[in-house]
């Protein structure tokens, strides 16, 4: 029995010893908007989850230091506008070549969690979410096409046929985890049959719907898609293109978007290769209408061209005097509330541990946009550092690592 009790007792004293954090991140300024903090904190991962957020947290209690002073500590970044269902070897379509696998692009940019804006209709998302999905170390979400075939090509695409809500709507409702709104996009006809087709999945599925609207017809003005055709929390991608009128010809921003706001549209960046547009960007900003949320549009035409990836749109946002913590926000919290995922895009103890650590170059730097003009820039952000459920993923300058003279002479796993 001394013997049990000796045992237990020793037991006991060695966990007690063991450290309680499996990384710290120490001493950087921790920006999480849904919390509203902004100064500098140390930040505790234990088990893939956040375990605690606060100053001066002994170092003696984690397994592993990172030193992050100097550069700020923001929720893993969420990019709700990519194209991601790489792999089916279609040619120039977006379910195949034109599309990116998101591993490659995401972490060094900070990004955890992204969504695919539309790629994959009620048709082939199956085959998607088996292929990319499953598959990526990524969270991968999906807005569906109200066009079963997806982004096929656009004889695919304008099929109007397709555009079926019951579909869409009862293959949202079986994937409820990873189905996070539907999209409607590239549609080319007079009509309102792909927005309100749209809108009749979405309502069915209690989700948002993402609006890419494709080519500026005179039957389909902003306003009315805005203030009658569109819910509130629906999304208006690609908001400073300038492609549909959201700029005037004075070079004032079109009351229609100001009138959207009012009444709920939410207003995203979605970048991509043909739809940020600097003389929409600077006057929108300086006429008070900052983006709601920031995203990429990534995908093959965006990547080398002016978009680039999130943390350089977020450098754009930025340069253009929207606040830092205000820049974090468009990319953490807010998108995380437009997808209806709660649990993402904060620090909150217990929340996963997507943790994006960010520095901030000052210089003299050059910022493209969609139709080729430069913007000058004197902030340029950078991803030192990304976690993805407590797993290092990215390390730009090994900051995470051991220097090599003391460190083990074998393979380590994050």
């Amino acid at each position: 029995m001394r013997r049990l009790l000796a045992l237990s007792a020793f037991l006991t004293a060695n966990l007690a010893a063991q450290p309680a954090y499996d990384i710290l991140l120490s001493g950087g300024r921790v920006i999480d908007p849904k919390n509203a903090i902004d100064e500098v904190m140390d930040v505790a991962i234990a088990g893939g989850k956040i375990a605690r957020v606060a100053k001066s947290i002994p170092a003696a209690e984690a397994k592993r230091v990172v030193d992050v002073k100097g550069l700020y500590v923001t929720p893993g970044l969420i990019d709700i506008h990519v194209h991601v269902y790489a792999g089916t070897g279609q040619r120039r379509a977006y379910t195949g070549d034109l599309s990116v696998y998101p591993d490659g692009f995401t972490f060094r940019s900070g990004v955890t969690t992204v969504v695919d804006a539309g790629t994959s209709g009620w048709r082939n998302f199956p085959d998607f979410k088996d292929r990319v999905i499953d598959r990526a170390a990524t969270r991968v979400l999906a807005m569906l096409n109200i066009v079963g075939g997806g982004m096929a090509g656009d004889t695919i695409e304008q099929n109007k046929a397709d555009m079926d809500p019951d579909q869409a709507a009862k293959m949202a409702k079986a994937h409820p985890g990873i189905i996070a709104g539907i999209k409607t996009a590239h549609f080319a006809g007079p009509e309102w049959i792909a927005v309100e087709n749209a809108v009749k999945a979405a309502t069915a599925a209690n989700i948002p719907v993402m609006v890419d609207f494709g080519s500026n017809r005179a039957e389909r003005p902003i306003r009315e898609l805005f203030l009658n055709k569109l819910r509130p929390g629906d999304i208006y991608t690609h908001a400073f293109s300038g492609l549909r009128k959201e700029l005037g010809e004075n070079g004032k921003l079109s009351e229609a978007m100001f009138e959207g706001r009012k009444r709920g549209i939410i207003f995203d960046v979605g970048h991509g290769g043909g739809s940020f547009r600097w003389r929409v960007a600077v006057q929108a900003i300086e006429q008070g209408f900052a983006p709601d949320s920031i995203s990429t549009d990534l995908h093959t035409g965006s990547m080398n061209a002016g978009m680039k990836d999130m943390i350089n749109v977020m450098s754009k946002i930025l340069n253009l005097g929207v606040p830092l913590k205000d820049v974090v926000r468009m990319s953490t919290w807010a998108p995380a509330g437009q997808i209806k995922r709660p649990e993402l895009g904060h620090l909150t103890a217990g929340a996963p541990a997507d943790v994006a650590v960010l520095r901030m170059d000052t210089g003299s730097y050059g910022f493209l946009d969609s139709f080729g003009a430069r913007f000058a820039g004197k902030k340029l952000l950078v991803t030192e550092l990304t976690l993805r459920e407590g797993r290092v993923v990215w390390d730009l300058n090994a900051r995470a690592a051991e220097d090599w003279k003391t460190a083990p002479d074998r393979p380590r796993r994050n």
